[in-house]
C-alpha cells in the first residue's frame, strides 16, 4: 500500500463512520495527510485525523482515533494501528519494511515521470488569474501544469497577453486568454529580464523562491544559476538526474539491471525512499496552495538526498554485482524518475547528460 492509498483508505474509514452515525462530522477533508511517523510514534506512517476532527465530532481526540483505529484494523494491508500521544494514529502496513519500500521503488518505475499524479481534482476548472509580468504568469503556468498531474482542467488568464520573448523563451502558452481579475497571482516581480537566462535556468530562478521572496535575476546573479556548480540548486537537481541515467548505462554495460530489494537497513537510502514516498502529498499541496517553489524545495531534497547513495550504486573492482547494488540502482532509477517529473510540471528540461 503506497502513501497516497493509504491516506485515501484512512480517508473512506472515516465516511463510513460519519455515514454509520459514529461521528457527526458535516464537512470532511479532502485529503487525509500520512507521513513518516514523528518522535514518540511507531509503525510504517501516522496521522492527526482524528485530532483534526475531534472538536467538529464533538469528541476527545483519543476517542475519535480509537474509532478510526477499529476500522482500520479490519482494513486489508494495515497490520496494526497504534495511538499516541493527544491522538495520532500510527499505522503499520502488512510485510516488512523491505517489502514495503521494494513496493514503492517499483511503483514510482511503473507509474515513471506520472508518479504522483491522481485524478483527485477531476472535473474541477479553476480560473487562474496572472498579473500582467513575466514571473506571475510562469508561476501561473506552473500551476496549470501542476493542476493537471492532479486531475484538473485550469484556464489561464491575464490582463495582456504574454510577449512573444515569454512564449518562444520561457515556454509560455501563446493561448492565455485576455481577461483582468482583482485578485490575480501577484509574486514579488522579477527585477531584470529573465529572458538572457534561457527557458530552464530563467523558470528556475523565478519559481524556485517563494512568491513572496525577491527572486535573483540581472548582472552578476545570472552568472549563479548558470554555474555548473553544487552551489546552484538547478544544477544539483539536473545533476542528479544525469548521474542516475548514467548508472543505468554503467550497469547495462556491466551486465545487470535494476531490481527493487531490500534496503530498510541502508542507512543513504532512507532518506531518499522518504522523500520519494511524500511526493504525491508535495504535489497535492503544491496545486492546493498554488505555490510551485514547494515542489521546486522538494527536488533539491531528494537530489541532496540521493548524492550520498550514488558513489555505492555500482560494484567496485572485482565486486561483482550484487542484489544490493540491484536495489540501490533502482532506488537511484526511481529517484531520477521522480526529479525529472517534477521539473517537467515546472516547465524544466531534465536532460540525461550533462
Amino acid at each position: 500500500m503506497t502513501p497516497v492509498e493509504l491516506s485515501r483508505t484512512v480517508l473512506h474509514a472515516v465516511r463510513r463512520a460519519v455515514d454509520e452515525g459514529e461521528l457527526a462530522v458535516t464537512v470532511l477533508p479532502e485529503r487525509i495527510v500520512v507521513a513518516p511517523p514523528g518522535p514518540g510514534g511507531c509503525g510504517d506512517y501516522a496521522t492527526n485525523v482524528a485530532l483534526q476532527l475531534a472538536r467538529p465530532a464533538g469528541k476527545p481526540a483519543p476517542a475519535v482515533a480509537e474509532l478510526l483505529r477499529t476500522r482500520l484494523l479490519r482494513t486489508d494491508g494495515i497490520h496494526d494501528v497504534v495511538v499516541t500521544g493527544p491522538g495520532f494514529l500510527n499505522i503499520s502496513l502488512v510485510g516488512g519494511a523491505d517489502a514495503r519500500l521494494a513496493r514503492l521503488v517499483r511503483d514510482i518505475l511503473r507509474a515513471g515521470p506520472r508518479y504522483g499524479h491522481t485524478d483527485d481534482l477531476a472535473g474541477q476548472a479553476p480560473e487562474l488569474h496572472a498579473a500582467p509580468e513575466v514571473r506571475a504568469l510562469v508561476l501561473m503556468d506552473s500551476v496549470a501544469r501542476v493542476l493537471r498531474s492532479q486531475g484538473a482542467s485550469p484556464h489561464m488568464h491575464c490582463a495582456r497577453p504574454p510577449q512573444d520573448a515569454w512564449v518562444r523563451i520561457l515556454g509560455l502558452p501563446s493561448d492565455i486568454t485576455v481577461a483582468s481579475s482583482d485578485t490575480p497571482l501577484r509574486p514579488v516581480p522579477a527585477p531584470a529580464d529573465p529572458t538572457p537566462l534561457g527557458r530552464d535556468a530563467a523558470r528556475w530562478a523565478l519559481l524556485h523562491p517563494a512568491p513572496h521572496d525577491h527572486p535573483r535575476i540581472g548582472g552578476a546573479e545570472n552568472d549563479a544559476h548558470l554555474a555548473q556548480r553544487e552551489t546552484n540548486p538547478l544544477f544539483r537537481v539536473r545533476y542528479a538526474h544525469a548521474r542516475s541515467r548514467a548508472l543505468l548505462r554503467n550497469a547495462a554495460d556491466l551486465g545487470f539491471t535494476p531490481e527493487p530489494g531490500p534496503l530498510a537497513s541502508d542507512g543513504d537510502a532512507q532518506a531518499v525512499i522518504q522523500l520519494l514516498a511524500d511526493h504525491p502529498r508535495v504535489l497535492a499541496a503544491t496545486a492546493a496552495h498554488r505555490a510551485p517553489d514547494r515542489l521546486a524545495r522538494h527536488l533539491v531534497a531528494v537530489a541532496d538526498a540521493l548524492a550520498p547513495l550514488l558513489p555505492s550504486v555500482l560494484p567496485l573492482g572485482d565486486e561483482k554485482p550484487s542484489a544490493a547494488h540491484r536495489a540501490r540502482l533502482a532506488l537511484a532509477e526511481a529517484a531520477g524518475t521522480v526529479l525529472a517529473g517534477g521539473l517537467s510540471l515546472l516547465g524544466i528540461d531534465a536532460p540525461d547528460h550533462l
